[in-house]
């Protein structure tokens, strides 16, 4: 039996349409109705290292509850079984502890670099990696400035594991379980504007005790997760050179000077892919027919 074309050419559009953007790339788009996205901010100050954060998350979604504790000094990273990672830091007003996870960008560099919309930013703000639609192709992973996104190299069906914001939670009109579980009260779930207000007010409030920035609040365009802390977020363990322009709008230079044939490689690739898979399953039911 031949390759199904149909499916093949179905696949090989996903990204094709792009190139039919040349000219309307740069045109202002559609006004859409504004959508004010779900976040969460994480007040260093508040912060008590207890890491029941990373035990809820660990038991919430079936990964083994973690054994490291945060030592000063050593930065543990979210990976392949741990969604988010609390560190402890030697700074300049003494130890403090830090919250590193998937910041849910407002506009996301691993969403927009994504052919199939495996990963997309949802309406309501956590940005998600959807399975069923994923080609393996780990853009996501190279084009995250956070360094998030981790595929499951060692497993026979890879995923890509991050911080989805307990989005079945927020369906069900719950909160993400870390934000519920917090004894200290330093991770606060809210909408992102209403999030940046409380910040500021306690930055006002407390000005000798906060270092005056919220981090999220313009870097890379904004991040649905914000960050409150004591000292210079470098101090911490955060990049301050990544600016504040969403990564997405470098995009905008790239498509214009990119060949085609580039653009369309992986949707070929993937269409490829696609058939030959559906080929082989129907040899294998002829063969047992």
């Amino acid at each position: 039996m031949g390759i199904n074309r149909r499916n093949y050419l179905k696949t090989l559009g996903v990204v094709g349409g792009t190139l039919t953007m040349g000219k309307s790339f740069g045109a202002p788009a559609k006004k859409k109705e504004a959508i004010e996205f779900y976040g969460m901010l994480f007040d260093s100050t508040l912060c008590i290292g207890c890491q029941n954060c990373e035990y809820v998350c660990a038991e919430h979604y079936g990964f083994p509850a973690p054994e490291d504790m945060p030592e000063a000094g050593v930065k543990r990273e979210p990976n392949e079984t741990r969604r988010v990672a609390v560190n402890c830091f030697n700074t300049s007003k003494g130890e403090q502890y830090m919250r590193t996870a998937c910041n849910h960008c407002n506009s996301p560099a691993c969403a927009s670099a994504c052919l199939t919309k495996a990963m997309v930013k949802t309406d309501e703000g956590p940005v998600i990696w959807r399975e069923e639609k994923c080609m393996g192709c780990r853009s996501c992973i190279i084009s995250c400035p956070f360094n998030i996104p981790k595929f499951e190299y060692e497993s026979s069906n890879p995923k890509i594991q991050k911080c989805r914001m307990c989005f079945e939670l927020l369906q069900e009109g719950q909160k993400p379980v870390c934000a519920s579980e917090c004894p200290a009260e330093a991770l606060l779930f809210g909408k992102r504007r209403d999030l940046i207000e409380i910040a500021r007010a306690r930055i006002y409030a407390e000005p000798e005790k906060y270092y005056h920035h919220i981090y999220g609040e313009h870097e890379v365009g904004g991040t649905g997760v914000l960050y409150l802390s004591a000292v210079p977020f470098e101090e911490v363990g955060f990049r301050n050179d990544l600016g504040n322009t969403a990564y997405p709008e470098y995009n905008k230079t790239f498509l214009y000077s990119v060949p085609a044939v580039l653009i369309l490689w992986p949707a070929f690739l993937l269409g490829l892919h696609n058939a030959s898979s559906e080929k082989n399953n129907n040899k294998q039911e002829e063969e047992q027919s």
